[in-house]
């Protein structure tokens, strides 16, 4: 049954790809690709009638952007970041994938029901996965939970990930893709992920596990408080959230928002 096969890719050990260990030779031209995807909330609805033309938002943009996205990352490879030999790719999920339905007017302003918008975005991204493996030969997948694809109300510590839609979509993926070899998948229980590529430890995480962000000092403070947060439990190079919607690319303070 498909809960049978979901629970075997839970509670299988993970064992990371051999192709992300092997540190290159200074006189070597090998690279990992590593790139963000998150907080698409993907169907959600912002129409520009209500926000005075500032902005717009729904599953035709998402779509768009999605496909952009897939595409652009290997443009910048091939074109930008060329004369490289590339490994494969890790490919960040940092949740808040989906709209959800945290919120009442999400709920009600969103394309469709969650269910409906986790069937019908979980094979875009396949097919977005498949765009990277067939371009690249190798692709894993670290994948966390947001705080949009909850199912409650407030968050929780206990079953934080597996009472999460985007586990869920994570989980079908790793199912999808069951037979290709290609593409592995890194599904924590947890709220973090470690990632070891070649001799750099890299946490995953959300970002929304730390308050304030605004003032004066901006989001500066609570990332930082984050960082300090997560340094007293776990040893790692560099954090890569999404959650704050900004681009803060400080990786010599430890720091990638997407």
């Amino acid at each position: 049954s498909i809960a049978e096969q979901v629970a075997e890719y839970a509670d299988r050990p993970l064992k990371p790809p051999k192709w992300m260990a092997r540190a290159p030779k200074k006189s070597e031209n090998i690279a990992v690709l590593c790139t963000i995807l998150s907080d698409m909330h993907l169907d959600e609805v912002v129409n520009p009638s209500e926000i005075e033309g500032r902005n717009a938002y729904n599953r035709v943009i998402a779509e768009q952007r999605l496909e952009r996205y897939f595409t652009g990352v290997v443009k910048i490879a091939r074109h930008h970041l060329s004369g490289m030999e590339y490994q494969g790719v890790v490919l960040f999920m940092l949740g808040d994938t989906i709209s959800g339905d945290i919120h009442e007017e999400l709920a009600e302003s969103n394309e469709g029901t969650t269910l409906e918008t986790v069937l019908y975005w979980t094979e875009r991204l396949a097919a977005g996965i498949t765009l990277l493996a067939d371009e690249f030969g190798s692709v894993h997948v670290p994948c966390v939970v947001g705080n949009h694809g909850r199912r409650t109300k407030k968050p929780r510590s206990k079953r934080r990930a597996r009472d999460n839609f985007d586990w869920l979509i994570a989980q079908t993926l790793a199912r999808h893709f069951h037979s290709d070899p290609r593409v592995t998948f890194d599904i924590p229980d947890g709220t973090d992920a470690l990632v070891d590529v070649f001799d750099t430890t890299i946490l995953c995480t959300h970002g929304d596990q730390t308050s304030g962000g605004g003032g004066i000092g901006g989001i500066w403070p609570a990332i930082f408080r984050l960082v300090a947060k997560k340094r007293t439990r776990h040893d790692f190079d560099i954090m890569c959230i999404g959650h704050w919607h900004q681009l803060i690319m400080a990786p010599e303070s430890g720091i990638v928002v997407n």
